[in-house]
């Protein structure tokens, strides 16, 4: 399927890997409706960064994915349909889960049901990593087993395998792409890379959680080319594929790296001080996540490009470019 001259609707346009998937369908001559969350400012969230004559390309449609009959509306006229939209924090999922089963379990139906009826040409659903928990085997693949560790991956969990039974019985045309740990330029303060750049570049003292956790790290815009990539390729539908680098690296190797490319010469030049409010619980924390893309590369030909040092350098560009977004303040839930 080539996505050049189609109309594609992107749910969740607005957030920070979303954005970026809007920028890149606009550069590839696709015509973008970007679905951004309401609000009374008629703020459309990171879409307000993009290059002034390609954001003047996208047609912006505010939407709550919890509203059916407001999904099927903005689903009207698309070809594709990429559907980024959802609760993501971790911790808050711990407060509000109830918030994350509306917005990703109903909100991901709506978008499933609306597809179905209108006939939609292809149909991603944007799935997670965590919904892996604790690795069992490295690299995960898509055999993995699922395993709840937070309501958020719960939730997550519920959405992909209604994307899974509206292909097995109805043959809807969708694919669930399932990236790892992606980081980049926009992402917000309540990540872990963008915290650390933040708060190291202000001075020598990091506050984090766990720095045992490993992460496999994807660039925001391999991330981006992966949904394209996908939605492309007819032999995607009906599959789960990961996106991921095959590499991984622990918390407080991070650390080490972001430091030194900010300029701190030694460990003995910067503090780190683990906040316990910052750390998951025992049984939520998911101690590996170190992903297998084969059956995305075999498919589409996607592999990572930005490797982790180049991704780190821009994104270190982007925080200090951009202070008013990583000003200081306490922990981000």
């Amino acid at each position: 399927m080539q996505l050049s001259g189609t109309k594609a609707l992107v749910t969740g346009a607005g957030g920070y890997i979303g954005s970026h998937l809007v920028e890149l369908l606009v550069q590839e001559g696709v015509k973008v409706r970007g679905a951004t969350h309401y609000n009374g400012r008629d703020h459309h969230g990171y879409l307000a960064l993009l290059p002034k004559e390609l954001r003047s390309q996208v047609e912006v449609f505010p939407l709550d994915v919890a509203d059916p009959y407001l999904v099927r509306k903005a689903m009207e006229g698309c070809d594709v349909v990429f559907h980024l939209a959802a609760l993501i924090g971790i911790p808050y999922s711990y407060l509000a889960p109830s918030s994350y089963v509306t917005t990703n379990v109903s909100g991901g139906i709506n978008i499933l049901q609306a597809a179905a009826d209108l006939g939609v040409r292809r149909l991603v659903m944007t799935s997670t990593s965590e919904v892996y928990g604790s690795a069992r085997y490295t690299p995960i693949d898509e055999a993995h087993p699922l395993q709840a560790q937070s309501p958020y991956a719960a939730s997550k969990i519920g959405s992909d395998k209604l994307a899974e039974s509206f292909y097995n019985s109805f043959k809807t045309p969708v694919v669930t792409l399932r990236p790892f740990n992606t980081y980049g330029p926009r992402q917000s303060q309540r990540a872990i890379i963008p915290t650390i750049i933040s708060q190291l570049a202000r001075g020598n003292e990091v506050h984090v959680g766990n720095l045992d956790p490993k992460r496999d790290f994807v660039y925001v815009r391999d991330t981006a080319r992966a949904f394209a990539a996908v939605a492309g390729c007819d032999e995607a539908v009906g599959k789960v594929l990961n996106a991921a680098t095959g590499l991984s690296i622990s918390i407080g190797q991070l650390v080490e790296q972001i430091a030194h490319q900010l300029g701190y010469q030694d460990k003995n030049s910067y503090k780190v001080i683990t906040d316990d409010q910052r750390k998951r619980s025992a049984g939520s924390e998911v101690d590996s996540l170190l992903g297998d893309a084969t059956e995305l590369k075999k498919l589409t030909g996607w592999t990572p490009e930005v490797g982790l040092e180049a991704g780190l350098k821009e994104t270190i560009e982007f925080v200090r470019s951009h202070p008013s977004m990583y000003a200081e303040k306490g922990y981000v839930v």
